[in-house]
């Protein structure tokens, strides 16, 4: 009878350990599942930074690209025949605007009558021009846009008066008709559209004749 009460106490003593184990049991648990599931949290977050990250990338690779093609096309210049009749259109265009300046700025009776020469001659060679690239195929549009040199030298043009006009005019006429008929021999040896290089043979004795015209009034 006495060990009665001592055994109850050891019963109860191991009842409450296995309860305390059963807690500490619980936690450890629970701190896995709690670790488990920032660990999936911050993978996921992971994948979702690196999809981002790859879709912006895709996305900004894609701009890149669209736009470098979209400037190298606008930046493309014009070649073979095209180029050729950008720059035939170009001085007819300079021709006629500086030589229109040079009947009301000029002072030389001379200045002013081949001014008129050479307004009549460029706007013949102007629609002749027109004319024949409209029956090539593929038709091409001579385009008249001034180079930037062309505009400096009108613009030139614009601020002088009298003799001092005179003297400007004559040279930069030299100088225009030269370059025109070098390219005239160019393309008519070396062109690649049989058309053109036709018309830039037959046009180059007339932009010659005008050479030398020019360079009888600097004399």
């Amino acid at each position: 009878m006495r060990n009665g009460p001592q055994e109850a106490r050891v019963e109860q003593a191991a009842v409450i350990c296995e309860q305390m184990e059963s807690i500490m049991n619980f936690k450890t648990l629970a701190l896995v599942w709690v670790a488990a599931l920032s660990l999936a949290a911050c993978g996921k977050k992971a994948d979702d930074t690196t999809a981002v990250d790859n879709s912006t990338y895709a996305n900004t690779t894609a701009t890149d690209v669209n736009a470098a093609g979209s400037n190298d096309a606008m930046a493309a210049p014009a070649s073979g025949g095209q180029a050729f009749v950008n720059m035939a259109a170009a001085s007819d265009a300079f021709e006629i605007e500086t030589s229109k300046l040079a009947v009301t700025n000029g002072a030389s009776a001379a200045v002013k009558k081949f001014a008129g020469q050479m307004i009549t001659a460029h706007e013949g060679s102007t629609a002749k021009l027109k004319a024949l690239t409209a029956t090539l195929s593929p038709a091409l549009t001579p385009d008249p846009a001034l180079s930037a040199e062309q505009q400096q030298k009108l613009a030139d043009l614009k601020t002088k008066q009298g003799t001092d006009f005179d003297t400007a005019y004559a040279t930069a006429q030299v100088a225009g008709h030269q370059q025109t008929l070098d390219t005239l021999k160019g393309y008519a040896a070396t062109g690649d559209v049989p058309q053109l290089k036709t018309f830039a043979s037959g046009l180059a004795p007339t932009v010659a004749a005008h050479l030398n015209m020019a360079k009888g009034l600097k004399s």
